[in-house]
């Protein structure tokens, strides 16, 4: 098994990754005396199901699978449950499932009494390197994604790899997405680690799933672990997601996996910050070929660009009306661009 510390003070917690790590959930997970849930989705509940058998001083709560679940009427669902349940500030909540369970799970955990612990296990490939660490949690509002939320920290991540072997393809690429974001973001040896091993990526090869999911937790812990609310540092984690976002939201979350978006957004941001002249032609085509060479249908012509702007209007990140982009400018190394909606327009019409 391997450990990451996220160094937050009194907020610190591990991340543990290897494989089997489900069959040891009742010494891993803790138990607390007091009454706690498991809130997990049908899909992930018929998969797995079996391994929370073990901590049965947990009640579980399984919702229908899908970004629809994160909703005001399904956390308040959620939280009557606990209410009626018996669920004290001493309760403990563990997410079990994808990102949406975990951001759902997580939001429920902070605003449950003013915050109770809960535990993120995630159960995808994008949750595992991703979503699950760092303390962000919330949910969508009108199709606007995670428009209400809170910073609000796991106790402690447990990441089983052996569970990417079950995960369709579309939800591996989904992961894949955020998975080289990392390295065009923060780590360029990385980037060129991942382009080169991609294919066993995809077939989840259990030689390299390892490294590479423990060093996407390593970049984020390092990341969060230098600025928690995402007041500098931390924003250069939405590379892709500006874009993304509003692409999900376009489609009513009903077209592309999360991270497929973020893939997209990536793609389209990094032709924007090649007219902006902020990176050569020689790095941005490196990105561009590989996000290319990934097979996901990168045309975005059926979507108006007024209308994608106006979606990325609504972004949290934005600040005195302006647009925020997170742009590659060299090898491992990104930046912010605030621009207008008039700015937005004109780069987003000619790519």
């Amino acid at each position: 098994m391997e450990k990451v510390r996220v160094n937050l003070k009194e907020n610190s917690y591990n991340i543990l990754i290897g494989k089997g790590l489900l069959g040891d959930l009742e010494n891993l997970a803790e138990h607390s005396p007091e009454q706690n849930f498991i809130i997990t989705d049908k899909n992930i509940n018929a998969l797995y199901g079996n391994y929370l058998d073990a901590l049965d001083s947990y009640e579980r709560i399984v919702i229908e699978p899908g970004e629809q679940s994160k909703s005001i009427d399904v956390t308040a669902n959620i939280l009557k449950q606990m209410l009626e349940k018996g669920a004290s500030r001493r309760s403990k909540v563990i997410a079990f499932g994808g990102g949406v369970v975990g951001d759902l799970a997580g939001f429920c955990s902070a605003i449950y009494m003013r915050g109770i612990p809960f535990v993120q296990i995630p159960t995808t490939l994008l949750a595992q390197v991703d979503s699950s660490v760092g303390g962000k949690t919330g949910i969508n509002l009108l199709h606007y994604k995670n428009s209400i939320g809170a910073f609000h920290q796991p106790v402690k991540v447990i990441i089983d790899t052996g569970l990417l072997h079950t995960l369709p393809y579309k939800e591996l690429l989904s992961g894949i997405g955020e998975i080289i974001k990392y390295g065009i973001i923060y780590d360029y040896e990385f980037f060129k680690y991942v382009a080169r091993n991609i294919e066993k990526i995809k077939k989840c090869d259990e030689d390299i799933m390892p490294y590479v999911v423990k060093r996407c937790c390593e970049i984020k812990a390092e990341i969060v672990s230098r600025d928690e609310k995402e007041e500098g540092l931390r924003k250069i984690l939405n590379f892709g997601h500006t874009i993304g976002h509003a692409l999900e939201g376009i489609t009513d979350f009903s077209k592309y996996a999360h991270g497929e978006a973020v893939i997209i957004g990536m793609y389209y941001e990094t032709i924007m910050a090649k007219k902006m002249g902020i990176v050569d032609e020689e790095y941005a085509a490196e990105i561009l070929n590989f996000l290319d060479g990934l097979g996901i249908d990168l045309n975005i012509d059926d979507y108006p660009v007024l209308e994608l702007a106006d979606w990325m209007l609504k972004d949290k990140k934005n600040v005195g009306g302006k647009i925020s982009f997170i742009l590659p400018v060299k090898e491992g190394m990104v930046k912010e661009q605030m621009l207008e909606k008039s700015g937005v327009l004109y780069y987003i019409s000619s790519l």
